[in-house]
């Protein structure tokens, strides 16, 4: 069967901007949104439970309140798409962002805590479909690691926020963390200011008439894949930092975030990269293994040295599972595919700090393994995704290899 793609591609009358400058405007866009926004609490949290007696508890629901605003932000993507398709909703919920962190240190009110998180996730999750979707289709024709150093703008953002609380744990307190997290997104907001919305995906169809392979189910058992990717790696991402910080010196685990800062800025790249000689499926399936590794390996061997490996395998791995399976997504030509696959992780985050509320009164070694166990699973179901792929099917990045 002959497969011919229909030229449907709506470009704006703008000028042409550089795959360099796209780049620099999607990374600036993750790391300010995600990086920074999202992300900043996590170094942050064990300052403000000796400082502002916050209690774990009390931690794990600040972090709820994010992952709900967040799901609340996918849902909008799906329910009013025009949302992420607008420069100046962009904007606005970037500023937006700016104000949720400039405002925490203002209060010392759990309710008013809770709502800033809410409204940053919210706006975290607008701003990482928008960019998401942008970079995707400004670099379709010029190969995936181009977006995947745009990804890596989420790691730039964890390395500055980790690098931010390295220094005030020593220096100040937990609201200058807060003041400084606000500074440094609003220097990225300029930044990415310019980012343009998406082009119109082209379209594919076969030119005898007959109907493309199906691709309902894998899309499906890729959203499974992707909530549990998002259960078990919001456990480490919300945790990491305070149980390393609790088996060692504080600094160990700051410098932890920093290391997983570091990795996940070529982590994209690097796995995008991986994709001119194997499948994205195959890919996807192999960061999972290395992430579960990864998450559970602090929870068995307690220690600086097994903190830092976690952080590297975590942090290498993350943001490339993202890449790819957004990228899987456009590749299957669901309609709305990056704002669904958000959904279901933002859902995967609410249910992940659920999860292990239960096992925190023990420390964090259980929920850590859990997180682990729960990302083998979702490499597990990736290989539902991976079973008789259909590679020619869609507008990816650049065609997948033959699964190897």
């Amino acid at each position: 069967m002959a497969i011919t793609a229909t030229h449907t591609i709506s470009l704006p009358s703008l000028r042409v901007l550089s795959p360099a400058m796209v780049v620099l405007q999607g990374a600036a866009a993750l790391a300010a949104s995600t990086g920074i926004a999202r992300f900043v609490y996590t170094p942050i949290l064990p300052l403000m439970q000796t400082q502002a007696g916050l209690s774990v508890s009390d931690g794990a629901g600040l972090a709820t309140a994010n992952y709900v605003g967040y799901l609340l932000g996918a849902l909008l993507g799906i329910g009013v798409p025009v949302l992420v398709r607008s420069q100046w909703v962009m904007r606005v919920a970037m500023l937006l962002t700016i104000v949720t962190l400039a405002l925490m240190p203002a209060t010392s009110d759990g309710t008013w805590w809770t709502a800033l998180r809410f409204v940053a996730g919210a706006t975290s999750a607008l701003v990482f479909i928008y960019a998401t979707s942008s970079m995707i289709s400004q670099l379709r024709a010029v190969g995936p690691h181009f977006v995947g150093w745009g990804f890596g703008g989420i790691g730039t953002g964890i390395a500055l926020s980790g690098i931010v609380v390295l220094v005030v744990r020593v220096t100040s307190t937990w609201q200058t963390a807060w003041f400084i997290a606000a500074g440094l997104t609003a220097a990225l907001t300029i930044v990415a200011w310019g980012l343009r919305p998406a082009t119109v995906a082209p379209r594919v169809a076969a030119s005898d008439g007959a109907p493309l392979p199906p691709t309902g189910h894998r899309f499906a058992a890729l959203v499974v894949s992707y909530g549990f990717e998002g259960i078990g790696y919001i456990i480490a991402g919300t945790f990491l930092v305070a149980a390393i910080g609790q088996d060692g010196p504080a600094w160990v685990g700051d410098g932890a975030w920093v290391v997983v800062g570091l990795a996940a800025m070529p982590g994209a790249a690097l796995w995008t990269a991986l994709g001119r000689r194997w499948s994205r499926p195959t890919l996807l399936t192999v960061a999972l293994g290395v992430q579960a590794v990864g998450v559970a390996l602090t929870g068995v061997l307690p220690g600086s040295v097994s903190a830092l490996v976690s952080a590297a395998l975590f942090g290498g791995t993350f943001v490339g599972i993202s890449s790819l399976a957004l990228a899987l997504g456009a590749h299957l030509q669901v309609p709305r595919a990056v704002a669904l696959l958000t959904t279901g992780y933002a859902v995967g985050q609410i249910l992940g700090p659920v999860l292990s509320r239960p096992l925190l009164t023990a420390g964090y070694s259980g929920p850590l393994l859990l997180g682990g166990a729960v990302i083998a699973a979702a490499a597990i179901a990736g290989l539902a995704v991976r079973f008789r792929f259909p590679h020619r099917v869609g507008t990816a990045i650049e065609p997948s290899r033959s699964a190897r």
